[in-house]
């Protein structure tokens, strides 16, 4: 099995891979994790959207080839597209806050939409052939509030406006990838496109606001009471690691352009966890207070109020049979490994790059769900 993801894990070995939206936190990790498969790296994006970042705790500005521009500009775009000529790109600029696309409805849309429409139409005027993976949110679903996982093909929608941006960009990947790229005509034009939906992620490095985990790490911290508005929302927890896995598999299959079969990995897919995973805020809360050795919370109810879904399962059997993938953290091992590298960066932040390859080894190294090895425990780090 190890020799097998060895070989697996060559596919990318010398690719150029780009990277849209690097500088945040999925794509910082995503960034990291591909130069560690030996793939030649090349980012675009804007400024790091935090102080600190990810992207400049782990160095990879000295370790990846990138541009700060914006997804929005489309000539842009589409001279990067023509300049770097990708074997694959993971696309994940994006408007990542279900909050502030309340405050910035338009921005929202014209990153999260039109900006999926701008690459797409680079690649489409550059003719050129290669392997896209368009990264949208588990919210482009219609939210019916159900126990039930939503499957690839259940109806798309949103109340609010990022759920919306993202039902949007899904039906423009769709539009693409049935009028420019189809499937059925690879041949001639070369170009494979998949998008897959995740969410919840939760992982070291983020430090965005009004998330739960960040907002938790600051509380505590700070040694103050954590604040938490809705503690009875379920959201299904995964590790970022989890998804990005799910990605870089999906990228496999669209870079073996030579299989007969790579047709039917042009769709979408759902990434999320196990169901055990499902847990309300207050028991997220709880065990990150219990894994941070201390801390108290508190609800107080926020004085405006908008529509925030309550419910939210992915059903992932489709990843499953066709990519093969499942996710490997349980719940207690996520909320430890992101917990564990929080307390690492408040120790020695000049080590994180050491550190976050360290989880991502470790997190390749799990053949099964959870694990619950500390990593604390794998190296020599003297906590």
């Amino acid at each position: 099995m190890v020799e097998q993801r060895r070989n697996e894990d060559d596919i990318y070995k010398g690719k150029k891979v780009l990277i849209t939206g690097h500088t945040g936190f999925k794509g910082s990790w995503l960034a990291l994790w591909l130069r560690e498969l030996g793939a030649k790296v090349y980012g675009y994006a804007l400024e790091p959207p935090t102080r600190p970042s990810l992207f400049e705790m782990v160095g990879l500005e000295k370790g990846i080839e990138h541009e700060l521009a914006d997804i929005r500009d489309f000539e842009r775009v589409k001279r990067s597209v023509q300049r770097i000529k990708p074997d694959i790109v993971f696309h994940l600029a994006a408007q990542s806050l279900v909050g502030k696309s309340y405050n910035d409805p338009l921005e929202t849309i014209q990153i999260n939409a039109l900006g999926t429409v701008n690459l797409m139409e680079a690649v489409r005027q550059t003719g050129l052939s290669l392997a896209m993976v368009l990264i949208t949110s588990d919210k482009c679903y219609e939210n019916r509030e159900w126990h039930f996982g939503y499957r690839e093909n259940d109806r798309l929608g949103g109340r609010d406006p990022y759920s919306a941006s993202k039902a949007a960009a899904e039906v423009l990947i769709g539009s693409w990838r049935n009028s420019f790229f189809n499937p059925a005509t690879i041949n001639d034009h070369g170009v494979r496109v998949a998008s897959a939906r995740a969410g919840n992620v939760v992982g070291g490095g983020d430090w965005s606001k009004d998330r739960i985990v960040p907002d938790c790490i600051r509380d505590l911290q700070n040694q103050t009471f954590i604040t938490v508005r809705n503690p009875y929302a379920t959201r299904p927890w995964q590790h970022v690691l989890e998804p990005l896995s799910g990605y870089l598999e999906l990228g496999r299959k669209l870079l073996d352009s030579s299989s007969e079969h790579v047709a039917e990995f042009c769709d979408a897919f759902n990434f999320g966890p196990h169901v055990t995973n499902n847990k309300s805020v207050k028991e997220l809360v709880e065990e990150i207070i219990e894994n941070w050795g201390s801390g108290s919370w508190k609800w107080i109810s926020p004085q405006k109020v908008n529509y925030e879904s309550s419910l939210l399962n992915l059903n992932i059997d489709k990843s499953y049979h066709k990519l093969h993938w499942l996710p490997k953290w349980n719940f207690e091992e996520t909320i430890a490994r992101t917990v564990e590298w929080y307390q690492m960066a408040g120790r020695d932040s000049s080590r994180m790059q050491e550190f976050t390859l360290k989880q991502i080894k470790s997190y390749q190294g799990d053949r099964s769900t959870g694990s619950r090895s500390s990593l604390a425990q794998e190296t020599k780090f003297n906590f």
